[in-house]
């Protein structure tokens, strides 16, 4: 029996195909990129072309300018804005037939991106969020809607009651120090007891990369960080027989949501310690030595509070980064 072909997010698809459209050249130089006219062409909502289109900004192929969208960033920096009708032809990308795309839930196609902007928000200030106006800016259904807020809120991204509208921030250095101290209460311990189920070939190879990393510091991003967060502060632990405690743990994540938007909005620090912290805890974990491992999480967890409030108090002197429409400040 032949197996099923795993197909590619729909973001994942856009993003190829517009990154190798602009390192070959193909599309036209100071081309203004739109979500809506890219969802159309796609066939597709604005949620996977919103994350596909951050991605290449994250990655340095396209830039911001002074209006709506992006243009490419591999041509010339004084280059102006083109505004023409997107089509695959001058976007220098070969048709992509909808049945090729990837047939997800509509949930789960706008997650990201609701997720990338709710988070993007709550450091500057606190927003309410517009039920209908989500599922018209995605073309989804209010049901939809509703499920992803719903997600949200299980991530303590977003609130609500049965008589207020959907909110979100602001976000505190009370909560993110609540949270942290959470943390360092109970990761030590949990890692300890999951430690021993731990599989030895996957503590080397995140040991080899966390080496490469600090041996790299141009390899070093937002996406290397948030990708060893997880591995070691969620997926590490979830061996531990205290489910309970986890899910503590996987309710108070706000710190990460703080270095998230600091990472994005400034880059990685030059220099910065996270990777060194994190990987003296795989060395002892290597070693066996599960006691040191968890006092070294201790530790790197209560340098790393000191880091999330520093950078808490720089990203409250930035402007407000450009929201999506569903999304209104509070007075």
């Amino acid at each position: 029996m032949c197996e099923a072909k795993v197909r590619e997010p729909r973001y994942e698809i856009i993003r190829k195909a517009l990154k190798e459209a602009i390192l070959d050249r193909r599309i036209k130089s100071g081309l203004v990129l739109l979500e809506g006219p890219i969802a159309k062409l796609f066939e597709t909502s604005r949620g996977p072309v919103h994350t596909a289109l951050e991605k290449l900004h994250n990655e340095g192929l396209i830039q911001r300018f002074d209006g709506r969208g992006f243009i490419p960033k591999s041509y010339s920096s004084d280059v102006t804005p083109v505004r023409e009708p997107l089509t695959f032809e001058n976007l220098g990308v070969a048709r992509v037939a909808a049945e090729n795309m990837e047939s997800t839930p509509a949930a789960d196609r706008i997650f990201d991106a609701v997720e990338e902007a709710v988070t993007m928000s709550i450091a500057f200030g606190h927003f309410k969020i517009n039920e209908i106006a989500l599922s018209e800016y995605y073309g989804v259904s209010r049901t939809v809607a509703r499920e992803v807020l719903g997600r949200l809120k299980s991530r303590q991204l977003v609130e609500k009651t049965n008589q207020s509208p959907w909110l979100a921030g602001p976000l505190t250095a009370r909560a993110v120090a609540d949270d942290f101290e959470i943390r360092a209460l109970l990761e030590p311990a949990l890692l300890i007891d999951s430690a021993p189920h731990l599989d030895s070939d996957k503590i080397f190879a995140m040991q080899q990369r966390l080496q490469y990393l600090i041996d790299h510091p141009e390899e070093q991003t937002a996406t290397a960080v948030a990708k060893i967060e997880s591995e070691l502060h969620s997926e590490w632990l979830s061996f531990a027989h205290n489910k309970k405690a986890l899910k503590m743990i996987a309710q108070s994540q706000l710190p990460l949501m703080v270095n998230r938007i600091f990472f994005s909005t400034l880059g990685i620090p030059p220099g910065d310690p996270v990777f060194m912290e994190k990987k003296l805890i795989v060395d002892h974990l290597m070693q066996g030595a599960y006691e040191a491992a968890a006092v070294s999480l201790k530790v790197h967890l209560k340098t790393a509070a000191e880091r999330t409030k520093k950078r808490l108090k720089v990203l409250s002197v930035f402007p407000q980064p450009e929201l999506p429409s569903y999304m209104v400040r509070v007075a």
